[in-house]
């Protein structure tokens, strides 16, 4: 019982802390006039000191979605801490332990708009003991911008992030050097960065990485153009992220929806008595009504009558949307099931094969057993093999390692109690994800990404 309640305990406070953000963020996009406007998931990363903070700042101070309570208690806490001009990093540092030290260890979810467009910011930390924080900061972000400081070029912590965002399968990456006011704003060191910045996306296999100079301490070139880089003939970050093209964290080639709940009310009179629905979030695709689809694992098919959601039935529906489905025929779906088009199946296997990023202080050895999480299924695992672990600076892949420490990137094969029904990472990232739980401890020990299934 301590267990069960300490859990709803976190959940409230989770929820109601969700709920004020998003009441947050709503309300300031009102303010910006259009509640419909896109939503763009951001992160910031990159090596400590190279600002990541204070750019956050910078784009919240600038874009007038700071509250004047809030700007007075930095300036106050500024002002005793001695420091020349108002700290903008404090408005995302917020542990105190961050403000004791300078950096940033724990993810900061911060929530702006504009006119154009609303943007959720993950500021990340940027020391390598908490790049697993990165990770989970990351994986839901569809641009990564990962900060240079002009002075120190593509530091090792840097091309980490860089390449841990690319690994993500974040759809878009900006390089941001900062600092530009301390080289004088030279033309060439930028150029000479800009060189390498490319050539190292390029290695990543990044197409498009846009490289920009800055300075958030000044706020060149971050929401409004600067009068110092008239040789930059591009874009200041916040037009970029105002106008970049929003690809799809969602696969909508096929359809794929978890089952997360069978919904059977309990009532025995009215319309009530033969209602029966399978409730979840749509992880890919396009469902309607008439659509024949088939349910995982039982294989069977049939068609949908209707699909609603809290505010009524829908024509069609497309991830992420939450629905509720009804069926033509009365069949055996549970929770964890998958629906999907009988055409269009995701893969479907107990051996796996999966980029895995470890993130306990416990070491992950050959034979572990662990709960694995994918969609709405658990199921129980075992890590049959460590194939490699990645070096994320140099890319390179040692073999024949005998564990996986904290923050180590490697490939695995995992052996699963029951099948699960996924698609690689790279086509789908949510059917494509998964996460191992330690049963002893219910600590979170790892993050996965599906590849494709090796064909023997």
């Amino acid at each position: 019982m301590p267990t069960i309640a300490l859990v709803r305990l976190r959940w409230k406070i989770e929820s109601e802390k969700g709920t004020s953000e998003m009441s947050n963020l709503n309300t300031q996009t009102n303010s910006a006039g259009d509640s419909s406007v896109e939503l763009l998931r951001v992160s910031t990363c990159g090596s400590v000191d190279d600002g990541k903070s204070t750019l956050i700042g910078r784009l919240l101070h600038d874009t007038k979605n700071v509250s004047d309570d809030q700007l007075l208690h930095v300036e106050d806490v500024s002002r005793r801490r001695g420091d020349q001009q108002v700290n903008l990093a404090l408005l995302t540092d917020g542990l105190r332990a961050e403000r004791e030290q300078g950096i940033t260890i724990d993810v900061a979810h911060r929530y702006f708009a504009t006119s154009r467009r609303r943007f959720i910011v993950a500021d990340t930390p940027g020391h390598a003991q908490y790049t697993r924080n990165m990770v989970t900061g990351a994986s839901t972000s569809e641009l990564a911008i990962v900060l240079v400081d002009a002075r120190k070029g593509l530091v090792e912590q840097s091309r980490r992030h860089a390449a841990l965002a690319a690994l993500l399968g974040i759809p878009q990456l900006v390089f941001a050097v900062n600092k530009m006011d301390l080289v004088e704003w030279r033309e060439d060191v930028f150029r000479n960065l800009e060189h390498d910045l490319a050539q190292f996306a390029s290695q990543l296999g990044v197409k498009g990485a846009l490289v920009i100079p800055l300075s958030a301490l000044s706020g060149d070139n971050v929401v409004e153009r600067g009068s110092h880089s008239s040789w930059y003939s591009g874009p200041s970050l916040l037009e970029h992220l105002e106008t970049v093209s929003l690809a799809q964290g969602f696969d909508n080639s096929g359809l794929r929806l978890p089952v997360q709940w069978v919904v059977r009310p309990q009532v025995s009179s009215g319309d009530l008595h033969d209602f029966r629905g399978y409730a979840g979030q749509l992880a890919g695709g396009i469902l309607r009504p008439g659509d024949r689809v088939t349910v995982l694992p039982s294989g069977l098919t049939t068609r949908v009558s209707r699909v609603e959601t809290f505010d009524g039935p829908m024509e069609s529906a497309f991830a992420p949307l939450s629905v509720t489905v009804h069926l033509e025929h009365n069949i055996d779906v549970s929770r964890g099931d998958m629906l999907c088009h009988p055409h269009d199946k995701p893969q479907q296997g107990q051996l796996l094969d999966a980029m895995l990023s470890w993130m306990s202080q416990k070491p992950l050895l050959p034979g572990a057993r662990l709960a694995l999480k994918h969609t709405t299924r658990w199921v129980r695992a075992t890590v049959s093999k460590l194939d490699y672990c990645l070096d994320v600076n140099t890319l390179q892949q040692t073999a024949g390692i005998g564990e996986l420490v904290a923050n180590d990137i490697g490939r695995v094969k995992i052996h699963t109690t029951l099948p699960l029904f996924y698609d690689a990472y790279s086509a789908n990232r949510n059917t494509g994800s998964f996460i191992l739980v330690d049963e002893a401890t219910n600590d979170t020990v790892a993050a996965g990404m599906l590849l494709p299934p090796v064909l023997s």
